[in-house]
Protein backbone atom coordinates (compact mmCIF):
# COMPACT_ATOMS: atom_id res chain seq x y z
CA UNK A 1 0.00 0.00 0.00
CA UNK A 2 1.27 3.67 -0.49
CA UNK A 3 0.89 6.08 1.18
CA UNK A 4 1.04 9.71 0.68
CA UNK A 5 3.11 11.83 3.25
CA UNK A 6 1.77 15.52 4.71
CA UNK A 7 3.91 18.36 3.70
CA UNK A 8 5.32 20.89 6.47
CA UNK A 9 4.37 24.49 6.56
CA UNK A 10 6.84 26.09 3.50
CA UNK A 11 8.73 28.51 6.03
CA UNK A 12 10.65 27.94 6.60
CA UNK A 13 12.16 25.19 4.47
CA UNK A 14 11.42 21.85 4.81
CA UNK A 15 12.72 18.76 2.73
CA UNK A 16 10.03 17.20 0.75
CA UNK A 17 8.64 13.50 1.46
CA UNK A 18 9.54 10.86 -0.10
CA UNK A 19 6.16 8.95 -1.64
CA UNK A 20 7.85 5.34 -1.30
CA UNK A 21 9.35 5.38 1.86
CA UNK A 22 12.70 3.64 1.49
CA UNK A 23 12.54 1.14 4.30
CA UNK A 24 15.10 -1.51 3.41
CA UNK A 25 17.39 0.17 5.38
CA UNK A 26 15.87 0.49 8.64
CA UNK A 27 18.21 -1.59 11.51
CA UNK A 28 16.45 -4.40 12.57
CA UNK A 29 16.63 -3.74 16.67
CA UNK A 30 13.92 -1.08 16.82
CA UNK A 31 15.74 2.40 18.97
CA UNK A 32 13.77 4.91 20.14
CA UNK A 33 15.73 7.58 18.40
CA UNK A 34 16.95 7.35 14.92
CA UNK A 35 21.20 7.22 14.97
CA UNK A 36 22.76 6.97 11.74
CA UNK A 37 24.97 4.34 11.71
CA UNK A 38 28.93 5.21 11.99
CA UNK A 39 31.04 1.66 10.72
CA UNK A 40 34.28 3.82 10.99
CA UNK A 41 34.11 4.43 15.12
CA UNK A 42 33.32 1.26 17.55
CA UNK A 43 30.50 2.44 20.09
CA UNK A 44 31.77 0.59 22.83
CA UNK A 45 35.03 1.54 22.81
CA UNK A 46 34.10 5.47 22.55
CA UNK A 47 31.66 4.80 25.82
CA UNK A 48 34.48 2.84 27.52
CA UNK A 49 36.77 5.53 27.29
CA UNK A 50 34.87 8.00 28.54
CA UNK A 51 33.92 6.43 30.89
CA UNK A 52 37.21 5.01 32.14
CA UNK A 53 38.55 8.48 32.15
CA UNK A 54 35.26 9.30 34.55
CA UNK A 55 36.01 6.50 36.63
CA UNK A 56 40.19 7.69 37.16
CA UNK A 57 38.98 10.96 37.86
CA UNK A 58 36.30 9.54 40.44
CA UNK A 59 39.34 7.80 42.52
CA UNK A 60 41.29 10.98 42.48
CA UNK A 61 38.74 12.84 44.01
CA UNK A 62 37.90 10.02 46.49
CA UNK A 63 41.39 10.03 47.37
CA UNK A 64 41.61 13.56 47.98
CA UNK A 65 38.70 13.89 49.89
CA UNK A 66 39.21 11.24 52.50
CA UNK A 67 42.74 13.14 52.73
CA UNK A 68 41.19 15.94 54.00
CA UNK A 69 38.23 14.85 55.62
CA UNK A 70 39.54 11.66 57.34
CA UNK A 71 37.52 8.03 56.57
CA UNK A 72 35.36 8.64 59.50
CA UNK A 73 34.56 11.63 58.28
CA UNK A 74 34.59 11.03 54.76
CA UNK A 75 31.74 8.08 55.48
CA UNK A 76 29.46 10.54 57.21
CA UNK A 77 29.95 13.07 54.78
CA UNK A 78 29.09 10.66 52.09
CA UNK A 79 25.99 9.15 53.88
CA UNK A 80 24.12 12.75 54.93
CA UNK A 81 25.25 14.12 51.46
CA UNK A 82 23.26 10.87 49.56
CA UNK A 83 20.28 12.01 50.82
CA UNK A 84 18.89 14.36 48.68
CA UNK A 85 20.35 13.05 46.00
CA UNK A 86 17.54 10.58 44.80
CA UNK A 87 15.13 13.69 45.26
CA UNK A 88 16.65 16.13 42.88
CA UNK A 89 17.48 13.20 39.80
CA UNK A 90 13.62 12.09 40.65
CA UNK A 91 12.36 15.13 39.93
CA UNK A 92 14.34 16.30 36.82
CA UNK A 93 14.05 12.85 35.85
CA UNK A 94 10.10 13.65 35.89
CA UNK A 95 10.28 16.93 34.63
CA UNK A 96 11.65 14.13 31.35
CA UNK A 97 8.59 12.04 30.91
CA UNK A 98 7.01 13.17 27.91
CA UNK A 99 10.44 12.50 25.86
CA UNK A 100 13.18 10.73 28.14
CA UNK A 101 16.70 11.28 27.24
CA UNK A 102 18.76 8.17 27.40
CA UNK A 103 19.95 6.84 30.82
CA UNK A 104 23.75 6.88 29.67
CA UNK A 105 23.38 10.65 28.97
CA UNK A 106 22.36 11.21 32.08
CA UNK A 107 24.59 8.95 33.89
CA UNK A 108 27.48 10.37 31.99
CA UNK A 109 26.23 13.95 33.54
CA UNK A 110 25.63 12.90 36.72
CA UNK A 111 29.37 11.15 36.79
CA UNK A 112 30.45 14.45 35.26
CA UNK A 113 29.38 16.70 37.99
CA UNK A 114 30.67 14.40 40.49
CA UNK A 115 34.26 13.20 39.23
CA UNK A 116 35.60 15.57 36.83
CA UNK A 117 34.20 18.41 37.62
CA UNK A 118 34.48 18.27 41.06
CA UNK A 119 37.78 17.46 40.83
CA UNK A 120 38.91 20.45 38.57
CA UNK A 121 36.90 22.79 40.99
CA UNK A 122 39.07 21.47 43.91
CA UNK A 123 42.30 21.76 42.47
CA UNK A 124 41.61 24.95 40.65
CA UNK A 125 39.96 26.57 43.44
CA UNK A 126 42.80 25.30 45.98
CA UNK A 127 45.44 26.69 43.41
CA UNK A 128 43.48 29.92 43.05
CA UNK A 129 43.17 30.54 46.84
CA UNK A 130 46.69 30.04 47.86
CA UNK A 131 48.14 32.29 44.85
CA UNK A 132 45.74 35.25 46.55
CA UNK A 133 46.67 34.49 49.88
CA UNK A 134 50.31 34.67 49.04
CA UNK A 135 49.69 37.92 46.76
CA UNK A 136 47.90 39.47 49.22
CA UNK A 137 48.96 38.66 52.93
CA UNK A 138 45.57 38.57 54.02
CA UNK A 139 43.99 34.90 53.83
CA UNK A 140 41.05 36.44 55.43
CA UNK A 141 40.36 38.30 52.08
CA UNK A 142 41.34 35.19 50.24
CA UNK A 143 38.44 33.28 51.17
CA UNK A 144 36.35 36.32 50.21
CA UNK A 145 37.70 37.03 46.81
CA UNK A 146 37.86 32.60 46.19
CA UNK A 147 34.33 32.59 47.41
CA UNK A 148 33.14 34.86 45.48
CA UNK A 149 34.73 35.43 42.31
CA UNK A 150 37.02 32.66 41.74
CA UNK A 151 34.94 29.58 43.03
CA UNK A 152 31.41 30.81 40.69
CA UNK A 153 33.62 30.96 37.59
CA UNK A 154 35.65 27.90 37.91
CA UNK A 155 33.08 25.63 39.10
CA UNK A 156 30.05 26.78 36.76
CA UNK A 157 32.70 26.55 34.18
CA UNK A 158 33.69 22.69 34.79
CA UNK A 159 30.17 21.87 34.94
CA UNK A 160 29.11 23.41 31.85
CA UNK A 161 31.84 21.86 30.11
CA UNK A 162 29.70 18.61 30.64
CA UNK A 163 26.66 20.30 29.42
CA UNK A 164 28.32 21.20 26.87
CA UNK A 165 29.53 18.09 25.35
CA UNK A 166 26.45 16.77 25.55
CA UNK A 167 24.93 19.66 23.82
CA UNK A 168 27.52 19.26 20.82
CA UNK A 169 28.14 15.45 20.52
CA UNK A 170 24.49 14.45 21.29
CA UNK A 171 22.47 17.08 20.00
CA UNK A 172 19.51 14.78 18.93
CA UNK A 173 18.70 13.77 22.76
CA UNK A 174 19.31 17.69 23.17
CA UNK A 175 16.21 18.61 21.31
CA UNK A 176 14.87 21.94 23.87
CA UNK A 177 14.78 23.29 27.22
CA UNK A 178 13.68 20.59 29.12
CA UNK A 179 16.48 18.33 27.82
CA UNK A 180 18.52 21.27 28.73
CA UNK A 181 17.21 21.61 32.04
CA UNK A 182 17.88 17.88 33.19
CA UNK A 183 20.85 16.91 31.91
CA UNK A 184 22.50 20.41 33.66
CA UNK A 185 20.06 19.41 36.99
CA UNK A 186 22.31 15.93 36.69
CA UNK A 187 25.36 17.63 36.01
CA UNK A 188 24.94 20.21 39.30
CA UNK A 189 23.55 17.71 41.35
CA UNK A 190 26.76 15.29 41.16
CA UNK A 191 28.55 17.92 41.43
CA UNK A 192 26.77 18.96 44.89
CA UNK A 193 26.63 15.44 45.98
CA UNK A 194 31.12 15.24 46.11
CA UNK A 195 31.01 18.26 47.48
CA UNK A 196 28.87 18.21 50.10
CA UNK A 197 30.72 14.93 51.21
CA UNK A 198 33.71 17.21 51.55
CA UNK A 199 31.46 19.95 53.78
CA UNK A 200 29.92 17.60 56.02
CA UNK A 201 32.98 15.64 56.68
CA UNK A 202 35.25 18.24 57.60
CA UNK A 203 32.39 19.39 60.25
CA UNK A 204 32.55 16.50 61.62
CA UNK A 205 36.28 16.41 61.69
CA UNK A 206 35.91 19.74 63.31
CA UNK A 207 33.38 18.58 65.84
CA UNK A 208 35.93 15.80 66.69
CA UNK A 209 38.83 17.95 67.46
CA UNK A 210 36.24 20.22 69.65
CA UNK A 211 34.54 17.26 70.85
CA UNK A 212 30.77 19.02 69.99
CA UNK A 213 27.81 17.14 69.00
CA UNK A 214 23.86 17.13 68.80
CA UNK A 215 22.33 20.23 67.40
CA UNK A 216 25.02 22.44 68.50
CA UNK A 217 27.66 20.64 66.29
CA UNK A 218 28.85 21.98 63.00
CA UNK A 219 27.77 18.88 60.98
CA UNK A 220 24.25 19.71 62.18
CA UNK A 221 24.45 23.40 61.05
CA UNK A 222 26.34 22.92 57.97
CA UNK A 223 24.04 19.72 57.42
CA UNK A 224 21.16 22.37 58.17
CA UNK A 225 22.09 24.75 55.61
CA UNK A 226 23.69 22.61 52.61
CA UNK A 227 21.37 19.64 53.20
CA UNK A 228 17.67 20.78 54.38
CA UNK A 229 17.78 24.42 53.24
CA UNK A 230 19.93 24.56 49.86
CA UNK A 231 19.70 21.02 48.29
CA UNK A 232 18.70 23.13 45.01
CA UNK A 233 21.51 25.85 44.78
CA UNK A 234 24.00 24.20 42.28
CA UNK A 235 21.19 22.42 39.92
CA UNK A 236 19.79 25.99 40.56
CA UNK A 237 22.71 27.51 38.91
CA UNK A 238 23.57 25.42 36.46
CA UNK A 239 20.30 24.77 34.63
CA UNK A 240 20.71 28.65 33.70
CA UNK A 241 23.62 27.25 31.52
CA UNK A 242 21.23 24.33 30.45
CA UNK A 243 18.06 26.63 29.61
CA UNK A 244 20.59 28.78 27.57
CA UNK A 245 21.71 25.41 25.14
CA UNK A 246 18.31 24.24 25.30
CA UNK A 247 16.77 27.56 23.25
CA UNK A 248 19.81 27.15 21.52
CA UNK A 249 19.01 23.91 20.15
CA UNK A 250 15.59 25.00 19.09
CA UNK A 251 17.04 27.85 17.32
CA UNK A 252 17.06 27.77 13.58
CA UNK A 253 20.58 26.51 12.32
CA UNK A 254 20.98 29.47 9.85
CA UNK A 255 21.55 31.82 12.54
CA UNK A 256 24.66 30.72 13.63
CA UNK A 257 25.44 33.84 15.90
CA UNK A 258 22.83 33.07 18.54
CA UNK A 259 23.46 29.23 19.03
CA UNK A 260 26.70 30.43 20.38
CA UNK A 261 26.18 33.56 22.38
CA UNK A 262 22.99 31.52 23.87
CA UNK A 263 24.74 28.80 25.50
CA UNK A 264 27.61 31.57 26.69
CA UNK A 265 25.22 33.82 28.47
CA UNK A 266 23.40 31.15 30.65
CA UNK A 267 27.43 30.05 31.48
CA UNK A 268 27.84 33.83 32.82
CA UNK A 269 24.20 34.22 34.39
CA UNK A 270 24.77 30.66 36.19
CA UNK A 271 28.47 32.59 37.43
CA UNK A 272 26.68 35.80 38.72
CA UNK A 273 23.49 33.75 40.77
CA UNK A 274 26.48 31.69 41.99
CA UNK A 275 28.42 34.53 43.02
CA UNK A 276 26.12 36.23 44.71
CA UNK A 277 24.93 32.75 46.71
CA UNK A 278 28.50 32.85 48.08
CA UNK A 279 28.80 36.75 49.00
CA UNK A 280 26.04 36.48 50.94
CA UNK A 281 27.87 35.04 53.87
CA UNK A 282 29.86 37.57 53.65
CA UNK A 283 27.01 39.38 55.16
CA UNK A 284 26.74 37.76 58.11
CA UNK A 285 23.87 35.60 59.20
CA UNK A 286 20.61 38.38 58.34
CA UNK A 287 22.86 39.29 54.69
CA UNK A 288 22.46 35.07 53.70
CA UNK A 289 18.65 34.76 55.09
CA UNK A 290 17.81 37.97 53.42
CA UNK A 291 19.13 36.72 49.89
CA UNK A 292 17.91 33.30 50.17
CA UNK A 293 14.54 34.41 51.12
CA UNK A 294 14.27 37.54 48.32
CA UNK A 295 16.30 35.89 45.92
CA UNK A 296 17.13 32.37 45.92
CA UNK A 297 13.67 31.33 46.78
CA UNK A 298 11.48 33.51 44.01
CA UNK A 299 14.59 32.28 41.74
CA UNK A 300 14.19 28.54 42.57
CA UNK A 301 9.81 28.83 42.01
CA UNK A 302 10.53 31.02 38.74
CA UNK A 303 12.99 28.07 36.92
CA UNK A 304 10.03 25.15 38.79
CA UNK A 305 7.45 26.96 36.89
CA UNK A 306 9.29 27.33 33.52
CA UNK A 307 10.48 23.41 33.24
CA UNK A 308 6.88 22.81 34.17
CA UNK A 309 5.09 24.99 31.37
CA UNK A 310 7.50 23.67 28.85
CA UNK A 311 6.99 20.31 29.48
CA UNK A 312 3.19 21.41 29.04
CA UNK A 313 4.36 23.01 26.14
CA UNK A 314 5.51 19.93 24.81
CA UNK A 315 2.59 17.98 24.87
CA UNK A 316 1.11 20.68 23.03
CA UNK A 317 3.51 20.18 20.35
CA UNK A 318 2.50 16.57 19.89
CA UNK A 319 -1.22 17.40 19.75
CA UNK A 320 -0.25 20.36 17.31
CA UNK A 321 2.20 18.30 14.82
CA UNK A 322 0.97 14.72 14.88
CA UNK A 323 -2.44 15.31 12.87
CA UNK A 324 -0.61 16.01 9.87
CA UNK A 325 0.32 12.03 9.95
CA UNK A 326 -2.80 11.20 11.39
CA UNK A 327 -4.40 13.41 8.18
CA UNK A 328 -2.22 11.20 6.02
CA UNK A 329 -3.13 7.61 7.43
CA UNK A 330 -0.28 6.85 9.34
CA UNK A 331 -1.91 7.35 12.79
CA UNK A 332 -5.37 7.28 13.56
CA UNK A 333 -7.10 10.80 14.39
CA UNK A 334 -7.70 10.04 17.89
CA UNK A 335 -3.55 9.25 18.92
CA UNK A 336 -2.31 12.69 18.91
CA UNK A 337 -5.18 13.36 22.09
CA UNK A 338 -3.97 10.19 23.62
CA UNK A 339 -0.31 11.34 22.79
CA UNK A 340 -0.73 14.84 24.25
CA UNK A 341 -1.87 13.31 27.64
CA UNK A 342 0.84 11.78 30.29
CA UNK A 343 -2.52 10.12 32.33
CA UNK A 344 -3.93 8.86 28.60
CA UNK A 345 -0.32 7.16 27.82
CA UNK A 346 -0.33 5.37 30.98
CA UNK A 347 -3.56 4.02 30.71
CA UNK A 348 -3.02 2.85 27.08
CA UNK A 349 0.18 1.16 27.99
CA UNK A 350 -2.45 -0.26 31.25
CA UNK A 351 -5.01 -1.28 28.50
CA UNK A 352 -2.31 -3.12 26.49
CA UNK A 353 -0.47 -5.03 29.36
CA UNK A 354 -4.20 -6.30 30.78
CA UNK A 355 -5.14 -7.08 27.69
CA UNK A 356 -2.12 -8.91 25.58
CA UNK A 357 0.66 -9.19 28.50
CA UNK A 358 3.84 -6.99 29.28
CA UNK A 359 5.48 -7.20 25.60
CA UNK A 360 2.21 -5.42 24.46
CA UNK A 361 3.23 -2.74 26.75
CA UNK A 362 5.82 -2.58 25.86
CA UNK A 363 5.50 -1.85 22.28
CA UNK A 364 2.95 0.51 23.23
CA UNK A 365 5.32 2.43 25.51
CA UNK A 366 7.63 1.76 21.94
CA UNK A 367 5.39 3.25 19.94
CA UNK A 368 4.31 6.30 22.54
CA UNK A 369 8.45 7.34 22.16
CA UNK A 370 8.81 7.35 18.68
CA UNK A 371 5.69 8.79 18.38
CA UNK A 372 7.24 11.86 20.48
CA UNK A 373 9.96 11.39 18.34
CA UNK A 374 8.67 12.35 15.30
CA UNK A 375 6.57 14.84 16.38
CA UNK A 376 9.50 16.98 18.28
CA UNK A 377 11.27 16.25 15.00
CA UNK A 378 8.66 17.90 12.95
CA UNK A 379 8.39 20.99 14.95
CA UNK A 380 12.29 21.17 14.77
CA UNK A 381 12.02 21.66 11.38
CA UNK A 382 9.61 24.46 11.15
CA UNK A 383 11.57 26.09 13.06
CA UNK A 384 14.50 25.31 10.82
CA UNK A 385 16.14 23.65 13.53
CA UNK A 386 16.15 20.11 11.61
CA UNK A 387 19.35 18.45 10.53
CA UNK A 388 19.85 17.52 6.57
CA UNK A 389 19.04 13.90 7.36
CA UNK A 390 15.31 15.05 8.14
CA UNK A 391 13.90 12.91 5.96
CA UNK A 392 15.77 9.73 6.43
CA UNK A 393 14.71 9.90 10.45
CA UNK A 394 10.90 10.84 9.76
CA UNK A 395 11.22 7.91 7.75
CA UNK A 396 12.33 5.19 9.75
CA UNK A 397 10.17 6.75 12.93
CA UNK A 398 7.34 6.60 10.54
CA UNK A 399 8.11 2.68 10.03
CA UNK A 400 8.58 2.14 13.75
CA UNK A 401 5.37 3.53 14.38
CA UNK A 402 3.93 1.30 11.27
CA UNK A 403 5.40 -2.24 12.89
CA UNK A 404 3.50 -1.32 16.02
CA UNK A 405 0.04 -0.03 15.09
CA UNK A 406 -1.61 -2.59 14.97
CA UNK A 407 -1.39 -3.19 19.15
CA UNK A 408 -0.48 0.44 20.12
CA UNK A 409 -3.49 2.25 17.92
CA UNK A 410 -6.09 0.28 19.71
CA UNK A 411 -4.75 0.90 23.16
CA UNK A 412 -4.20 4.79 22.48
CA UNK A 413 -7.93 4.86 20.79
CA UNK A 414 -9.31 3.38 24.19
CA UNK A 415 -6.86 5.79 26.35
CA UNK A 416 -8.47 8.78 24.37
CA UNK A 417 -12.10 7.85 25.07
CA UNK A 418 -11.46 6.70 28.42
CA UNK A 419 -9.84 9.88 29.58
CA UNK A 420 -12.48 11.98 27.76
CA UNK A 421 -10.36 13.46 25.32
CA UNK A 422 -11.97 11.95 22.17
CA UNK A 423 -15.93 12.32 22.34
CA UNK A 424 -17.70 8.93 20.98
CA UNK A 425 -21.18 9.54 20.45
CA UNK A 426 -24.52 7.48 21.82
CA UNK A 427 -25.71 4.93 18.95
CA UNK A 428 -29.17 5.95 17.28
CA UNK A 429 -29.22 9.66 17.67
CA UNK A 430 -28.20 11.92 14.99
CA UNK A 431 -25.23 14.04 15.42
CA UNK A 432 -24.79 15.27 11.77
CA UNK A 433 -22.27 18.04 11.59
CA UNK A 434 -21.10 17.74 15.61
CA UNK A 435 -17.72 17.69 16.16
CA UNK A 436 -16.58 14.67 17.86
CA UNK A 437 -13.13 16.15 19.55
CA UNK A 438 -12.74 18.39 22.16
CA UNK A 439 -10.84 21.27 22.23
Amino acid sequence: MTHSFPRPAPQPPVPAYRSDPAFDAVPERARHRYRPRRLWRSRVVRLGTVFTLLALCGLVILALVREQTGTEGFLVGLGLAMLPVPLLLGAFRWLDRVDPGPWRNLIFAFSWGACAAALVAIIANTFAHRWIATATADPSAADTLGATVIAPVVEESAKAAGVLLLFLFRRRDFGGIVDGVVVAGFTATGFAFTENILYLGNAFGEDQEIGTSGFASVTAATFFVRIVMSPFAHPLFTVLTGIGCGIAALTARRKRVRRAVLPLLGLVLAMGVHALWNGSAALGPWGFYAVYGAFMVPAFGLLTWLAIWTRQRELRTISGELPAYAAAGWISPAEPLALSSMRARGLARSYAARSFGPSAARAVGEYESFATSLAFLRHRARRGAAGPDFAAREQELLYHLWQRKEVAGPALTYAARATGRVWTPPPHRDYAGYNPYRS
